[in-house]
């Protein structure tokens, strides 16, 4: 409850695959005012845990339990044969779970989404069906950022997303075609996402009625920026124009110096090597490219640039209209991405039958010039990405400290007066926080383990409240412990000790043990020399797999089937 008796407001921004210090409160060199401005008035996460990837986290975000119970133990876009149909890898957010926008409305919130969803693509499982009064929203994990396909020649077989995918967007209940996006949600006949989610949720305010601002709100706004493909207004793009000219690690250094600076990572950390090992252009070291292909690769990274540049933008216009209103200062604001940025190259392809890339060569125009344009598809690679994740190792999909420790602003003046300006938290948290903390806010009393006449998981999250507010000097238990996998990418930590297990060609196949007090960039194996803590982890890794369902990998652990 707030100072004014009446409950809160919550706003929840997500951004898709944005990295640690992709934004200028976390170090970056884009221009994120709205966002520097929110972090000023509020708090910056040091040590804030989501999932390896999209769907995972966004399971925990809204059902406060892991991934692996709320039914995406895998993306369901790539599910391995042998953990198809076992409990908790539906590939949807389950009924074993209540939605926080369930619960929420429940209560008497006015629940409200425009975004990306990722956790159902069947109509009982769409966002109208899990608690949100009006959405907007994309359905699947990712498309043309324009509604734009290209029309395949006969004989060619379409993308594997789009064959899987019988819609791409809804609103409520109704179905979208390509052609209603442009017409409906565009502007001057041009759609383009980020600004039609925030369009859609500024609709959704200035459409309350009257009996429904007597209500107190829930906003889930859920951007599908800056995941791939890389596509951006030229007027965005431009400010960055010769920018990245000097390459990704240049930037990498730039990035951790400032970092270091700002007192969000330790003045002693060393940065993981990058780990690079596909074949391609983006996946070469800088000083080995042609003038061209740097051209190519630093084109990319403008652009993307540019989709983050823009969602900034965005959020600004939300949070203005809240303040003309009057209930910015009732709202919680919450921003976080969703896993570390995206370093591979396979994973950002439309798949399909034959040569991926010469399906982008038949279909798009990746020419320099017409980068972040409508008919481009590109990628940036794991070079740029690890800038963007630096100091730490990897990047999304993995579960080193690259692929789920991600950027958290968090702006409440409800909160007390030194827990509210400025301040940089490294309280270790994670995304499964976020439902127990909105509901202890609210008044709210989760359910379980009964609800609408069927058994429901609790949380496995913790209030931050008590902490917040002072009443609690951690989170978590200093003797909790916290596990994490996907696509048999494994790790549990307690405390400061953390061990992970990253199959090759990214790691070394075998568990390591590393102190992220004194390593946050995973860079020094501990096992060898503290062999019993070690061995306390990976009791605690067999004790997280059986109380969450984690189903190994085939034919043996450390093998990665995707």
């Amino acid at each position: 409850m707030s100072s004014t008796g009446k409950r809160p407001n919550f706003l929840i921004i997500v951004a898709d695959d944005l990295g640690f210090s992709d934004v200028g409160a976390f170090g970056s060199e884009i221009h994120t005012p709205n966002l520097d401005a929110l972090a000023r008035d509020g708090l910056r996460w040091t040590d804030f845990h989501a999932a390896a990837a999209c769907s995972p986290t966004r399971s925990m975000l809204l059902s406060g339990t892991d991934n692996h119970i709320a039914g995406v133990g895998a993306m369901i876009e790539s599910i391995a044969p042998h953990k198809r149909n076992c409990p908790g890898y539906e590939g949807y957010l389950n009924d074993r779970v209540a939605a926080l926008p369930e619960l929420l409305h429940d209560a008497g919130y006015l629940t409200l989404m425009s975004g990306k969803w990722h956790l159902g693509l069947v109509r009982e499982r769409w966002p109208c069906a899990r608690g949100f009064e009006r959405s907007f929203s994309l359905l699947p994990g990712a498309a043309n950022h324009y509604g734009w396909e290209p029309q395949l020649e006969d004989g060619d077989e379409m993308p594997r997303q789009q064959k899987n995918t019988n819609v791409f967007y809804v609103e409520g209940e109704e179905r979208l075609a390509p052609g209603q996006l442009a017409e409906r949600y565009g502007r001057d006949g041009v759609f383009y996402s980020t600004d039609a989610f925030a369009d859609r949720m500024l609709g959704y305010l200035d459409e309350r009625t009257d009996e429904d601002k007597e209500r107190p709100f829930f906003g889930y706004l859920a951007f599908s920026a800056p995941h791939w493909p890389l596509q951006a207004d030229e007027s965005d793009i431009e400010p960055y124009h010769g920018r990245y000219d000097d390459g990704p690690e240049v930037l990498r250094q730039e990035r951790v110096r400032r970092l270091k600076a700002l007192g969000l990572v330790p003045k002693h950390a060393v940065s993981h090597d990058v780990v690079a090992p596909h074949d391609g252009v983006l996946s070469r070291d800088w000083d080995t490219l042609t003038t061209e292909q740097k051209r190519f690769s630093s084109r990319t990274m403008e652009a993307y640039a540019g989709m983050v540049h823009r969602m900034d933008h965005a959020i600004g216009r939300v949070l203005d209209r809240l303040r003309e209103t009057g209930e910015l200062d009732n709202t919680l604001v919450l921003f976080m991405s969703d896993n570390g940025a995206e370093g591979l190259l396979f994973e950002a392809t439309p798949v399909i039958k034959g040569s991926i890339h010469a399906h982008i060569e038949k279909y798009y125009d990746n020419s320099i010039a017409n980068i972040g344009r409508k008919n481009s598809y590109v990628w940036y690679g794991p070079h740029w990405a690890s800038a963007a994740t630096a100091p730490s190792w990897l990047y999304k999909m993995f579960c080193s400290e690259g692929g789920i420790r991600v950027p958290l602003i968090l702006r409440y003046p409800g909160l007390p007066p030194d827990k509210s300006e400025n301040r940089v938290e490294h309280a270790f948290a994670t995304v499964m926080d976020i439902t127990p903390t909105i509901l202890d806010l609210a008044g709210v009393k989760h359910p379980g383990p009964n609800w609408r006449g069927r058994k429901i998981e609790l949380p496995r999250g913790q209030s931050m409240v008590p902490y917040l507010r002072g009443a609690r000097s951690r989170i978590h238990d200093e003797d909790s412990t916290h596990g994490w996998e996907l696509f048999d990418r494994m790790a549990i930590r307690k405390g400061k000790w953390k061990a992970t297990h990253i199959p090759k060609p990214y790691g070394p196949g075998k568990w390591q043990l590393f102190d992220l007090e004194q390593d946050p960039g995973e860079t020094v194996d501990r096992g060898d020399e503290n062999a019993a803590k070690l061995r306390e982890l990976l009791a605690a890794w067999d004790q997280y797999v059986e109380e969450v369902g984690v189903v190994g990998a085939a034919p043996e652990y450390g093998t990665v089937v995707v």
